[in-house]
């Protein structure tokens, strides 16, 4: 890890970033100055100052606060998301590659169906149908991920499974559970991990863009989201109250690429930086 980060200086940044956003999400009630909900008609749509950093929104709620607590949601959506758009690509990848046949084609078009429509066009289907809120938008964007996990890891499986030591392990006995576990899985998880560091930045601006149509966490729950889409008509008015969530969502977003693509060089067995 050490290494990792001084031959990546831009992963270091990104990491230090996300690690200050993590950290202040979970103690947001200790170290968020006003309560993101707490209505102050006395500092409506007040500057940027002193008392209040990020100044206020049209209610007179403190926009930093509400910064801070937005974080809450959409990283929390956004890690859960891909751990089980992860784990359920793993699974169906390495099940398709593995076992091939009429299982791999089922598996294949079902994959090429999901991978057919835009994320965004899909992901609003599927809050259009469910009720609106965390839990929903969390549905949507593991269904809306998977599939690329499926294709990436299957790949993966159909170049494993061809090696020596499988062959080896079917001569000495073992069964296909075991060689699933034992050998091709953990030529599969680095994989899916990059992808799912690729990745991350890109639920973000999913569950951002679900919470602007009105689809993800409901008032008076604060997310990035939803905070520009109140605030969007007070753009000219008071641009502060749009341009500081829409800051939230760029820096964290562009965080995650950054280091995505860093560990995606590092794990490259092309890669010089990659420790054998």
């Amino acid at each position: 890890m050490k290494r990792f980060f001084k031959t990546n200086k831009f992963a270091l940044v990104a990491a230090i970033i996300l690690g200050i956003l993590l950290l202040s999400s979970i103690f947001a009630p200790f170290i968020s100055p006003y309560n993101p909900l707490h209505i102050d008609l006395d500092s409506i749509k007040e500057a940027p100052g002193t008392s209040h950093p990020f100044g206020t929104d049209n209610k007179g709620r403190d926009i930093l606060s509400r910064v801070i607590y937005g974080a809450r949601v959409s990283l929390s959506v956004g890690l859960l998301a891909g751990a089980i758009s992860m784990a359920f690509g793993l699974f169906f990848g390495i099940v398709s590659g593995y076992f091939g046949g009429r299982i791999d084609r089922a598996i294949m078009i079902l994959t090429d169906l999901t991978l057919a429509f835009p994320s965004l066009i899909l992901a609003i289907g599927i809050t259009v149908v469910l009720p609106p809120g965390i839990y929903t938008v969390l549905i949507a964007l593991a269904a809306v991920g998977w599939a690329s996990f499926a294709r990436l890891v299957r790949g993966v499986v159909l170049s494993v499974k061809e090696f020596p030591y499988i062959e080896a392990a079917r001569a000495i006995g073992s069964n296909r559970i075991r060689i699933l576990i034992n050998h091709i899985l953990p030529q599969c998880i680095p994989v899916a991990m990059v992808a799912m560091g690729l990745k991350l930045g890109g639920f973000i601006l999913l569950e951002s863009a679900l919470s602007f149509l009105g689809l993800g966490a409901q008032p008076p729950t604060p997310t990035w989201g939803s905070m520009i889409s109140l605030n969007r008509i007070y753009i000219h008015s008071a641009p502060w109250m749009v341009i500081f969530p829409g800051l939230a969502i760029a820096v964290t977003t562009i965080s995650f690429n950054m280091l995505g693509d860093a560990l995606r060089d590092y794990l490259d067995p092309k890669s010089g930086q990659r420790v054998q």
